[in-house]
C-alpha cells in the first residue's frame, strides 16, 4: 500500500469538489463512525457459517470508505499515520506480551 499516493489521490478528490470546508476533524470522525457502522451492519446477526455468503465487494467498499476518512483525519490533524501505527504497535507489544496474551482474548 502506497500511503503517499493514496493521500495525494484523496487530497485531489477533495480539492476538486471544494469539500475541505466541510472536513473538520469532528465531521470527519462522525463520518468515519457512520462508515464503520455500515461495515458492522453487513455482519450483524450473521452466524459464523454465513460469513462465506457475505458480499465481499460491499465489505471492500466500506473498508475503503473507512480508510478514506482515517487518512483524511490524519491529513487535517497533521498526523503521520504510518508513524502513528508503528508507535501504537510498539505500545501494544509491551501491553500484550506473547507470554501473557497468546491464545487469550483477555483485555489488559
Amino acid at each position: 500500500m502506497d500511503l503517499k499516493k493514496i493521500n495525494q489521490k484523496i487530497k485531489n478528490f477533495v480539492k476538486e469538489r471544494d469539500w475541505d470546508q466541510f472536513h473538520s476533524p469532528k465531521n470527519l470522525s462522525m463520518a468515519l463512525s457512520v462508515e464503520a457502522s455500515e461495515l458492522v451492519e453487513i455482519f450483524q446477526w450473521l452466524k459464523e457459517s454465513d460469513f462465506k455468503k457475505v458480499d465481499k465487494e460491499k465489505v471492500a467498499d466500506e473498508i475503503a470508505d473507512i480508510l478514506f476518512y482515517l487518512l483524511r483525519i490524519s491529513q487535517k490533524m497533521n498526523i503521520n499515520i504510518e508513524k502513528s501505527f508503528y508507535a501504537k504497535l510498539k505500545k501494544n507489544v509491551i501491553k500484550y506480551p506473547v507470554s501473557l496474551s497468546k491464545g487469550s482474548s483477555q483485555k489488559r
